[in-house]
């Protein structure tokens, strides 16, 4: 109540009762006390008119519809659901449901094709080394028996 403690209140009580007597101070109480009401009287009609005026106009239908739309919480879940929705419809195995013509799809097909080809080649290189290896063994093998056939010669300055 305006800034002024129980200190000031006293000193500004007993200046009032010496000022005005003991006689006048219950009745300019009155009076304060009914001016005081007058005034948050009109403070609270003022504030009526302009709430009055606000909701002719809908600014609480707009400040309202404001707050709906900028409500994170509500902003936060609606993104979760729609993400969710769209995870549960997804199709690892159909990786041709984008857009036909866009930048995404394109560059998805290339990189199918470019490892189809990888693989292509990698199973052509792992069979060339198989039938490398498979014939280095069959000569390996080959060498072997040839060595195991031949005479074994003994040496000429052997004594018996």
């Amino acid at each position: 109540m305006l800034g002024l403690g129980w200190g000031e209140m006293i000193v500004v009580g007993v200046v009032a009762l010496i000022v005005v007597g003991p006689k006048e101070l219950p009745v300019m109480f009155r009076t304060m006390g009914k001016f005081a009401g007058k005034a948050k009287g009109m403070a609270r009609e003022f504030s009526r008119a302009m709430e009055d005026a606000a909701d002719e106009a809908g600014v609480k239908d707009i400040a309202s519809d404001l707050r709906k739309m900028t409500d994170p919480k509500k902003m936060g879940l609606d993104k979760v659901k729609e993400a969710a929705t769209d995870f549960t419809k997804w199709e690892p195995s159909e990786p041709t449901k984008l857009r036909e013509g866009s930048e995404t799809a394109k560059l998805a097909e290339e990189r199918a094709e470019a490892t189809k080809k990888i693989h292509e080649v990698s199973a052509r290189k792992a069979q060339e080394r198989l039938d490398r290896e498979a014939k280095a063994k069959s000569t390996d093998d080959t060498a072997e028996m040839v060595a195991e056939q031949a005479p074994v010669a003994e040496p000429k300055d052997a004594k018996a």
